[in-house]
């Protein structure tokens, strides 16, 4: 019988943007950098942001970052997940959802919803099915593009910074 891994969700620690990164180029993403992780440590030490990670066998193999008031985007007040991703080796294990559970988790402590940004590309499309089926759903604001809302029939390209913003009512909301 084969043993089954748990993942653990724990805080960012210094050691682990360079471990991301190195696992994220390691999978074909040339441009993955250690920068974005370490501005996330810097976020969470100024308390602006929860940087967390899962760890699965020692190793880092997934993050989330839940910020408490959004970076972009329509909304304020509301806590934002920013930056969330699995590395490719170890998808469909439930380390996604695990993250997410967490994120969730923490923002229903402080909020009764949470939002967060998806791109629009096919490149997210397990993200954006995922977050249908956790319950998340359009705010009606419209696509954004570079951090402003695209007006209709403007140019854009569908890059990384056209997204759709999303919400989720938190069930059992502390606040």
């Amino acid at each position: 019988m084969r043993e089954i891994s748990i993942p653990i969700v724990r805080p960012m620690r210094p050691e682990d943007p360079e471990r991301i990164a190195a696992a994220e180029r390691a999978q074909g993403w040339a441009g993955a950098a250690s920068d974005k992780y370490f501005t996330r440590l810097r976020d969470a030490a100024e308390g602006r942001c929860a940087a967390l990670v899962a760890e699965l066998d020692g190793e880092p193999v997934g993050y989330i970052n839940l910020y408490w008031e959004p970076l972009a985007g329509p909304f304020s007040g509301i806590p934002e997940i920013v930056d969330f991703g699995v590395l490719e080796r170890v998808r469909r294990r439930g380390i996604g959802a695990t993250l997410m559970d967490a994120a969730e988790s923490l923002a229903a402590e402080r909020s009764e919803r949470v939002c967060l940004g998806v791109g629009l590309h096919s490149g997210y499309g397990a993200a954006q099915r995922m977050y249908v089926l956790r319950g998340y759903v359009p705010d009606g604001s419209g696509v954004w593009y570079r951090d402003r809302v695209c007006a209709p029939y403007s140019p854009c390209e569908n890059d990384d910074d056209l997204v759709l913003y999303l919400v989720k009512a938190l069930p059992g909301a502390q606040r």
